[in-house]
């Protein structure tokens, strides 16, 4: 199909999306009068709940606390709206590798030789992900405790704001007629429910490409009852003990503004008052420990007081990871993002993307790959925008976890942290299984449009091998074996999970165990990721 027919399909899906109210969402970024620079926040504030960490969880969290009680989010990131055009589909991996101080994702790199990221924005994860919206298996709501039909309103109070139907077009339509091909039935259409097969989901990316964000649902706040600080760094959470021996008690928190000045927001002495820390997998965990609740033997060396030597604090962390091919199109590509998924329950999840916008400090690659490929006559694969596209697969429910260690008692240095990828066999075969069946859709006859016929898959591979997409070491057979493939050039999903356990650092009902006043609520609670995406499960628990 011509670049001529392909406009004709965009106006078509755009006359479609005006008429289908699933799409009728507004796109103006709102304007909130509650949020500001922390720099202009009191030294001394009081609030009914503090909310640290406005992020997938605790902006629909704050907002709907806002609606009986006040609320004080800190956020320890800017604002997205600032420059919403960066965050918009074709900008994906741009804004993902933005270097600067003030970008909004912090990069780090796992102690497994893995480049990893945290988000620092208003929106949390959502302002960064690839976007693709889809709900939890019903086993994560039983294991949970959650009310079935509190869990379904929840979700439609999240998908009236900031989701989408995904759409469908040429490189998305080929990766699903080859995962059908390549037997990941049955063909379940458009859902948002998790299912055995491969399906059609949703995402947070509107008509136009401009991205949607838990920042968004922030229109849900009453006004009058909520104020969010930005750059505002929590640097440790306030404890009381009325008695010796009584269990501690959250009464505030200290955080830095951008200009590093201290201040103090306390809770009122509402018994029913509490801290909700919403930091992220890796920031609650952290947050945790450097305010005293953590393993003694992390305190201690770095003189934090202990309040509850709590040594789960940091276990169990686990990351799904991702393993795939870059397949170079003779064709023109959409922009596409994660529209598609082929769902094998408990084993992996395939995913694919096509067009992506890069640098113009990228064009090198293009060449590099090129002379791996040992082809000439094909035209550039990258350069200012992705001539091609990836297929991905993630590991369902890596059984391998690590833990989390603190470097110092600085808030703003990211912790050590391991995942341990593929240290369990099953993790490694279900890696494998994942990467046969991307084979086996780039080899289909629905994906051969998109595919030079003079390029193997194992030149795929070896183009994967070759890249520094980690700090691991590469080996004689890293692009022959599968296996060595998935170990050698493993990436981050960046769903990583665990911490702060349910049953382990907090109970049923997300409090921290052991002392009262506190709770966390995001992915750090988790022992497994839900869905094949986890930002629609997190929006809803908040």
């Amino acid at each position: 199909m011509d670049l001529g027919s392909m406009g004709f399909l965009k106006a078509l899906l755009v006359a479609v999306y005006a008429l289908d109210p699933y799409f009728s969402h507004a796109e103006t970024a709102p304007n909130y009068s509650f949020v500001h620079e922390s720099t202009t926040a009191p030294p001394v504030s009081y609030h009914d709940y503090i909310v640290v960490g406005g992020g997938a969880a605790g902006c629909p969290l704050a907002a709907t606390l806002s609606e009986t009680a006040n609320v004080l989010v800190l956020e320890r990131g800017g604002s997205p709206y600032r420059n919403p055009g960066k965050t918009d589909k074709g900008n994906f991996l741009l804004t993902l590798l933005d270097p600067s101080p003030d970008s909004y994702a912090q990069i780090f790199i796992t102690e497994d030789g893995v480049y990893n990221l945290r988000a620092r924005v208003l929106g949390g994860g959502t302002v960064i992900n690839a976007g693709f919206y889809s709900h939890t298996e019903t086993e994560f709501i039983k294991v949970s405790g959650l009310d079935e039909a509190l869990v379904n309103d929840a979700y439609q109070w999240v998908e009236n704001k900031v989701v989408f139907k995904a759409p469908l077009l040429q490189w998305q339509t080929a990766v699903r007629d080859g995962l059908l091909e390549a037997g990941v039935l049955p063909y379940n259409g458009f859902t948002n429910e998790h299912i055995n097969g491969t399906k059609i989901g949703s995402t947070i990316f509107d008509m136009n490409d401009h991205r949607h964000s838990a920042a968004d649902l922030l229109e849900y706040a009453d006004p009058k009852n909520i104020i969010v600080y930005l750059h505002a760094t929590v640097t440790k959470i306030l404890f009381t003990t009325q008695t010796v021996g009584s269990r501690p008690r959250a009464i505030g928190v200290i955080y830095e503004d951008a200009m590093g000045e201290k201040h103090t927001a306390y809770l009122t002495n509402d018994s029913k008052s509490e801290i909700i820390v919403s930091a992220g997998a890796i920031g609650s965990s952290q947050l945790l420990m450097l305010s005293g609740i953590g393993p003694r033997s992390q305190l201690e060396p770095l003189s934090i007081k202990v309040v509850i030597d709590q040594p789960m604090v940091g276990q169990g962390m686990a990351d799904n990871t991702l393993n795939g091919v870059f397949i170079p199109s003779p064709n023109p590509v959409e922009l596409s993002l994660l529209s598609t998924v082929g769902i094998s329950l408990l084993v992996n999840y395939i995913e694919a993307g096509s067009g992506l916008n890069l640098a113009p400090s990228f064009g090198w690659i293009s060449k590099f790959l090129l002379s791996i490929l040992d082809q000439t006559t094909i035209g550039s694969f990258f350069d200012t925008r992705l001539n091609g596209g990836i297929i991905l697969q993630k590991v369902a429910r890596p059984l391998s976890t690590g833990h989390l260690e603190l470097r110092s008692t600085d808030p703003n240095e990211t912790p050590k942290v391991r995942f341990n990828y593929f240290q369990e066999p099953e993790d490694l075969r279900n890696c494998v299984q994942g990467m046969k069946t991307i084979i086996n859709i780039v080899n289909s006859k629905a994906f051969s449009k998109f595919r030079y016929r003079t390029i193997s898959t194992q030149q795929l591979l070896n183009v994967v091998a070759a890249l520094p997409l980690n700090q691991r070491p590469r080996h004689f057979d890293t692009a022959s074996s599968l296996e060595q493939f998935c170990n050698d050039t493993v990436m981050t999903f960046w769903h990583h999970h665990g911490g702060c356990q349910v049953g382990k650092v907090v109970d049923e009902d997300y409090k921290v165990i052991g002392v009262d006043g506190l709770r966390v609520i995001d992915a750090s609670t988790f022992s497994f990721t839900p869905g094949t995406n986890p930002q629609a499960t997190v929006m809803m628990l908040g």
